[in-house]
């Protein structure tokens, strides 16, 4: 089912929405704004997929062991070593 809406475009919108029709792209200007929605759900979706996802990591850092300052350093400093080491580079 369709729904009839009313909307306005700024002249720049609609010239580049027309551009779009005349070019073949779109049948008219109802199925480009309709695509712009779809695009728009498609983007809102995932980025909230992404915070869940990051809330969920935050989450279960938050839950796990505490790693020092000097430990990450030493960490960092151990996988810097073998990435070099693996590619023939001076430590």
């Amino acid at each position: 089912m369709t729904v009839k809406s009313s909307i306005s475009l700024t002249d720049e919108q609609h010239a580049f929405a027309r551009a779009l029709v005349e070019a073949g792209r779109y049948a008219s200007l109802s199925a480009v704004l309709q695509r712009g929605v779809d695009l728009l759900r498609q983007r809102t979706d995932a980025e909230e997929l992404d915070v869940a996802a990051l809330r969920e990591l935050l989450s279960r850092r938050r839950e796990g062991a505490f790693v020092s300052g000097e430990c990450m350093d030493a960490r960092l400093a151990e996988m810097i070593r073998n990435k070099r080491r693996a590619h023939g580079l001076p430590p």
